[in-house]
């Protein structure tokens, strides 16, 4: 069994959890780096990280036509219900639910959260992962700064750590470069960069610190690519 994610761009994801498909924060339309459109996704269960635009993006759209149960937090839920979606899980961090095929934690992200119209939506999260038959465990950081407290959530044994290296609104590559120390996953990936002028980064450049600065071993990919996790 295993894990294997695809990039769409930004911090959208798709991925194929022991033949169970899930997407995370599917901003597709208006993303300009989008490897996918909404209508090709099919999930089980949709993961949002917090309220922003550029991460609820086709939640609505995706969830209507095929069901997918929504995780997220308690105010993000109550926006999509009354958005029209009924299948929705709501949770808030350091909180945990067996879904089945995967559990999900809640983990805390420093970060801000509104809703497309502006309403609150709550505070922003993280997820770690842990899938069934595989065995693996998976850190969505989502939107956040670096925080200590990510030393703790390294005692889990972490497979492969999502973190945003864009700056600006979220940690930079040098903070990455610390949470990775503190996390030490076998794997990291970068996340929310390059999208807009204002968090471009250079993931080549990010991929050299980690393989030389760290025990973990990077992973860059264009928007579409997809790695396999054994």
């Amino acid at each position: 069994m295993s894990v294997t994610f695809s990039w769409l761009g930004h911090s959208a994801f798709h991925m194929d959890i022991d033949g169970h498909q899930i997407v995370i924060d599917p901003f597709l339309t208006g993303n300009p780096l989008a490897a996918a459109g909404p209508s090709e996704l099919n999930p089980e269960i949709i993961f949002l990280s917090h309220g922003h635009g550029d991460h609820t993006g086709d939640t609505v759209q995706i969830a209507k036509r095929s069901g997918a149960k929504v995780v997220c937090n308690f105010e993000v839920g109550n926006w999509l219900m009354h958005q029209g979606l009924q299948n929705v899980h709501q949770g808030n961090p350091g909180g945990g639910y067996d879904h089945g095929f995967v559990h999900c934690k809640f983990t805390v992200a420093f970060h801000s959260s509104s809703m497309p119209d502006g309403s609150y939506g709550g505070v922003a999260c993280g997820f770690l992962l842990t899938t069934k038959a595989a065995n693996k465990r998976i850190y969505f950081a989502g939107d956040t700064a670096l925080f200590s407290d990510m030393q703790l959530i390294g005692e889990r044994k972490i497979d492969i750590a999502f973190l945003p290296i864009g700056d600006n609104f979220t940690m930079g590559p040098a903070d990455s470069i610390q949470a990775i120390k503190w996390l030490r996953p076998k794997y990291a990936f970068p996340i929310h960069y390059n999208t807009f002028d204002m968090i471009s980064q250079n993931a080549g450049d990010w991929a050299n610190r980690v393989s030389s600065e760290t025990d973990t071993q990077p992973i860059v990919l264009d928007p579409g690519g997809s790695y396999t996790l054994e």
